[in-house]
């Protein structure tokens, strides 16, 4: 398997020979790794003033960038994460047929495509809450107008067929509980979820749904909306790999768990002990990729996310 077929195996639950699976939602630390700002980091104000030549070569320099970054840490896929300054489909048609070009075609191709309600920040989290008890039919009807929205776009990449699957990025949870309560996440966000991952997976496209925090209150309606996959199964958030395994191993693939604060603030050995942990619980029978239980981060040091590549490298089952 390349790895494109290889990533898609395990998001279907299929057993994978050979090494597990591996990506990360971001890997922020190019400029350590190759001497090159993060594409997320370019701020081109300008962009809109720029002839196609040389927006072409920005284009080309992103992709080298994903490329270089999948390559090194041999990444089974690419995310390419949305940016403020590229506002048209167009553009990332083109940077998708670079990337793809570049790689031949090598790596799954995924995007951000959440349209749910995510955990508000501190600014707007008190004016979410009224309009949920003041507003509720608007804030739904809201959130129906995000997911069409979202389909319609999605239409445009499946006609081209060059994408392969979405992330969906919407946060739902803190460390001790999902931020809306299991009542009023089947009202605010499961409907509309499990919504827009049918039209994503009836467009062709496989889909990832990504939170951190404590997701065990509302598991059974994560795994209820059928996505291929949850990430990031975060232990800071007390996700122990091996329960999620056992209770909806069967449904969905598992991806990460890999402890993000160890990697900060845990000695070597325990961060590699919670790289064997999420190996050893999460691959047996298939269904399990490998990754941190959020992103390699600005400031995460490089030397402890190459400490669980070489958990990684060396785990067999």
């Amino acid at each position: 398997m390349d790895s494109k077929e290889r990533f898609k195996a395990a998001l279907e639950r299929h057993p994978v020979e050979g090494r597990i699976p591996h990506f990360e939602l971001a890997f922020f630390l190019t400029m350590e790794a190759f001497g090159k700002v993060h594409p997320l980091h370019r701020q081109y104000h300008q962009w809109d003033q720029m002839e196609v030549k040389e927006r072409l070569l920005h284009l080309e320099d992103i992709a080298e960038t994903y490329i270089a970054t999948a390559r090194k840490y041999e990444h089974d896929a690419i995310f390419i994460k949305a940016t403020t300054w590229i506002a048209s489909n167009e553009d990332y048609f083109e940077l998708i047929n670079i990337i793809r070009a570049k790689s031949n075609d090598a790596y799954f191709l995924m995007m951000h495509g959440d349209a749910t309600y995510a955990l508000p920040d501190g600014d707007g989290m008190c004016d979410f809450i009224y309009r949920l008890a003041d507003e509720p039919d608007k804030v739904k009807l809201e959130a129906e107008m995000m997911v069409d929205g979202a389909l319609e776009k999605a239409a445009e990449f499946a006609t081209r067929g060059i994408l392969d699957g979405y992330a969906l990025c919407s946060d739902y949870c803190f460390n001790d509980n999902p931020f809306l309560s299991p009542s009023q996440f089947s009202e605010f966000i499961t409907p509309y979820l499990k919504k827009l991952v049918r039209g994503y997976r009836d467009l062709g496209f496989h889909v990832i749904k990504h939170t951190d925090g404590n997701i065990m209150p509302i598991l059974d309606q994560l795994v209820e909306c059928e996505p291929h996959a949850l990430h990031s199964l975060d232990p800071q958030g007390g996700v122990d790999i091996a329960e999620v395994k056992r209770l909806i191993g069967d449904k969905v693939c598992l991806i990460g768990n890999v402890s993000c604060s160890l990697m900060d603030s845990g000695s070597d050995a325990e961060v590699v002990e919670s790289a064997e942990y999420a190996l050893t619980q999460g691959a047996p029978g298939g269904g399990y990729i490998f990754s941190t239980s959020n992103c390699v981060y600005t400031g995460m040091k490089l030397k402890r996310y190459e400490l669980i590549l070489d958990a990684w490298r060396n785990f067999r089952l």
